[in-house]
């Protein structure tokens, strides 16, 4: 007797049903351009660090440099992937309206917030557990601790994104009001006392609370429908792009929106105006994509892909760098591959990188199959679009996957 349970190949048409399961399982109310700019916002992070940072093989060691630094003509691609001004204004819009929800049925303000850091924390206990040992490993077989050091810098990196994100989420209750030109005082001022009178460079890390409240209050004007007109949009973008042009033009704050080895300023380490002005930017453009984004995500396959990534947004973001290491030291059995492990020098290398893109995220999707039930969470009830999804997955890959 046949199994009705045997593996079938994702055969075009059975990739269009279960698109269409998903669009099916999705509330009507869900707003889905929300989702479309946290994926946009995680992928665009996830590509600029493939695109941006390299792991030169140097004798035995591994040392990090940027292609931005021996090619500085490249800075543009800082500004397509340098995208944490948007995740940071869905993260404050979202935030809101979750807390208004949540005072609308009578849940108190330390359930709520306990509830969404879990979501947030529940995923770094693997990624800490995992590099926790494998530093260890590394160093008892003798490996060079400049090499150790700089891998785990990288791997962790992305915690600090949490950290901003968590005491942003905390404060919720404080900032739902805040009107976004507060904060963007605060950086103007910083700046100016930092690089206009000659002030310490600790002051600049002000602007790391202060950079990011500016996209992130921005969402909770959005939640306040202050922001519903495309005026707004368009002002935040047309003005944001000036100053961020004017900025590094007359003022001589970096061309790169991301930072650069050996480079006197970054413009995010921590936040400049420049940065924020750019995010200003940013915010504009995504709110102005918002009906455009609704309409696409008619379409099932359209929505699918999203909801698939929004499935697993933090286990993407928590991983990618693991998974461009593990591709790294995996190629080193194979010797010094161009693109991988050599300099970032020239337009060969840049080439070399964009092939090898898919290896990377081939890599991300092992982890992210062996790490995604830590997003979820064991006791966690998953709603009707998750579950959804987990069931067509199941019917695809055989028994026992999704379950």
């Amino acid at each position: 007797m046949r199994d009705r349970t045997a593996w079938k190949a994702p055969t075009p048409s059975r990739l269009r049903t279960a698109a269409h399961r998903v669009a099916a399982a999705t509330p009507a109310e869900r707003d889905r351009a929300v989702d479309a700019l946290r994926a946009f916002a995680i992928l665009g992070v996830v590509l600029g660090h493939w695109l941006v940072t390299a792991l030169v093989a140097d004798g035995g060691a591994l040392r990090t440099a940027s292609p931005l630094h021996l090619m500085p003509w490249l800075a543009p691609v800082s500004w397509v992937f340098q995208t944490l001004a948007v995740f940071f204004l869905v993260g404050g819009h979202v935030a809101t309206k979750g807390l208004a929800s949540a005072r609308a049925r009578g849940v108190p303000y330390g359930r709520w917030l306990r509830a969404r850091l879990d979501r947030l924390f529940r995923p770094v206990a693997a990624l800490l557990t995992l590099w926790t040992v494998a530093a260890c490993s590394l160093l008892a077989a003798g490996a060079d601790t400049g090499t150790v050091h700089t891998l785990v810098k990288l791997a962790l990196s992305p915690l600090w994104f949490l950290l901003v994100f968590a005491a942003l989420t905390a404060a919720t209750p404080l900032l739902s009001r805040l009107n976004p030109l507060w904060p963007l005082a605060v950086v103007l001022h910083v700046d100016l006392i930092r690089f206009g009178l000659g002030g310490p460079a600790w002051l600049g890390w002000l602007n790391l609370a202060a950079g990011w409240l500016v996209p992130y209050t921005l969402g909770a004007a959005w939640t306040r429908g202050e922001l519903d007109g495309r005026r707004a949009g368009w002002a935040l973008l047309a003005g944001g792009a000036a100053a961020t042009a004017g900025l590094v033009v007359w003022a001589g704050y970096p061309a790169s929106m991301v930072g650069v080895p050996g480079a006197p300023v970054s413009n995010l380490d921590p936040p400049t105006l420049a940065a924020v002005t750019f995010g200003l930017a940013q915010c504009g453009l995504a709110l102005l994509l918002r009906a455009p984004l609704r309409r696409a995500l008619r379409r099932p396959p359209a929505w699918a892909a999203v909801a698939l990534v929004n499935l697993s947004a933090l286990t993407i973001f928590l991983w990618h760098q693991t998974a461009l290491m593990a591709t790294t030291a995996t190629g080193l059995f194979a010797g010094r591959l161009p693109g991988l492990h050599t300099l970032p020098d020239g337009l060969g290398w840049v080439a070399a990188r964009l092939a090898w893109l898919p290896v990377f995220a081939l890599a991300l999707t092992v982890c992210g199959a062996a790490f995604r039930a830590h997003e979820q969470g064991p006791d966690r009830r998953p709603s009707r679009l998750v579950r959804s999804h987990r069931s067509e997955a199941a019917r695809m890959s055989g028994p026992g996957v999704g379950a």
